[in-house]
């Protein structure tokens, strides 16, 4: 399995966040690497203002406390070749968040609930693939 974790202790205010890459080793053994925003340099954090971005489409009476990433084949399209129906496929990123409301309330919320959790940027799979493959 690989995910990368955020946590925000400040619900809706995104410049302050904790990162953590979850991937398997090269033994196979699931290792962790935990990082500051602080950590981070411009281009990451450019490459996450896309997962930033993703999270703003909550209502303002939901603020994400955290949200998980995986890396998913997503279908984009069909097509048919030499009369053979074909599925199109691409990498990207979908995200299952956590939320908070005012009353303490929680809910998770999904790519099923918000197709704008589905992030099939090249920066966000980048992102990705950088905190998850790159650590073996």
């Amino acid at each position: 399995m690989k995910e990368l974790q955020f946590y925000f202790p400040r619900p809706g205010k995104w410049d302050e966040f904790t990162l953590t890459a979850v991937f398997p080793d090269m033994a196979g053994f699931v290792q962790n690497q935990r990082y500051r925003h602080r950590e981070l340099t411009p281009e990451q954090l450019q490459a996450f203002s896309e997962v930033v971005s993703a999270l703003t489409v909550l209502s303002d009476e939901w603020k994400a406390v955290q949200a998980w990433a995986r890396l998913d084949m997503c279908v984009t399209g069909t097509s048919t070749e030499n009369g053979e129906d074909m599925v199109e496929t691409v990498e990207a990123v979908t995200l299952t968040v956590e939320a908070v409301n005012g009353r303490g309330a929680r809910k998770l919320f999904t790519n099923a609930n918000y197709p704008e959790f589905t992030i099939p940027e090249a920066g966000a799979v980048a992102f990705f693939k950088h905190f998850t493959d790159s650590r073996q």
